[in-house]
């Protein structure tokens, strides 16, 4: 008989300003020991010394994590010009460097290239798998590798300011599996200038917004208090971008069993992944059909309304 994890059964959102340091499974860690949840997760990592939006999902949220990773997100970046590194931000080695500074209205006309469905490398130092052995591992050990091209959907790319000649501040909003600094990277390329990332902040991804994030520091000072608890939203909001549909009773029963329950459905069409609520609580995601939701993810009740 498998052990029951240790913690509270406590199910919900909590969105953190990511300090520039830590990776993202050390914040994971820190939030997971501060409400003292049984699991936790994270919807889309970020660079160590990135900042900004990392959302964090205890107990039964994590089964919602996977919408949240396909929402779209936002970032504000600051491209250093002049210089390529090997990580392709300010941390690594320099090993290409360029006289040439684009005026603005180059990089402007430069952006329309990187928006829409695009083919990406990521960079040599990442954590995509090449013959089984994470990039980054194999970069630091002095190897350079042929890596493919990966799709991704950048709705927008928009400059925000020019500090100054050496640099550019970039807005950018994107799909799943993004790498900023390859945008800055082939950016440089593409002006003849080099470049890499200097800052990275993201702002914004899917439903969680920083200005509604609390930082790690805050989440330290409130640890294990019922202050912290205040904080922490629903398990629902990792489902917006899924249509709703209602259960019935006897259909929340069902689909709490795993099995294909009824529910009232509106603008809801034949093969639709939806997810059903029933008096006001996630029940199940699923997919509808004719007039049922067939589940494929089911939410415990007790642990959702456990906090």
């Amino acid at each position: 008989m498998a052990r029951r994890r240790k913690g509270r059964d406590i199910s919900g959102w909590v969105v953190i300003d990511k300090p520039a340091g830590p990776t993202s499974t050390t914040v994971v860690n820190k939030v997971r020991w501060a409400f003292d949840a049984r699991k936790a997760g994270h919807a889309g990592t970020l660079d160590p010394d990135a900042t900004g939006v990392l959302a964090i999902a205890l107990g039964e949220a994590t089964k919602t994590v996977p919408f949240i990773t396909d929402a779209l997100k936002a970032y504000v970046f600051t491209v250093r010009l002049g210089a390529a590194t090997n990580t392709d931000d300010l941390e690594g080695e320099i090993i290409a460097t360029s006289d040439l500074r684009p005026d603005d209205a180059t990089i402007k006309e430069a952006l329309h290239a990187f928006v829409g469905d695009i083919g990406q490398v990521p960079p040599q130092f990442s954590a995509v798998k090449i013959d089984g052995e994470r990039a980054y591992k194999r970069a630091r050990d002095g190897e350079t590798m042929e890596i493919a091209a990966r799709p991704l959907y950048v709705e927008s790319l928009i400059m925000l300011e020019r500090p100054d000649a050496d640099h550019v501040t970039l807005e950018m909003v994107c799909g799943k599996g993004g790498y900023v600094r390859s945008i800055a990277r082939d950016l440089g390329e593409v002006l003849g200038c080099k470049g890499h990332v200097r800052e990275l902040r993201r702002t914004w991804s899917g439903p969680f917004d920083i200005a509604n994030a609390i930082t790690l520091a805050q989440v330290e000072e409130m640890a294990k208090t019922p202050a912290l608890d205040d904080y922490l939203g629903p398990l629902e909001m990792g489902l917006q971008d899924l249509p709703q549909v209602t259960a019935s009773s006897e259909g929340a029963t069902r689909l709490r069993n795993g099995n294909p329950g009824m529910v009232f459905a509106k603008d809801v069409e034949y093969g639709d992944e939806c997810w059903a609520v029933h008096e006001g609580t996630a029940v199940a995601v699923g997919i509808y059909k004719s007039g049922e939701l067939h589940p494929s993810r089911v939410f415990n009740p007790s642990d959702i309304n456990g906090n």
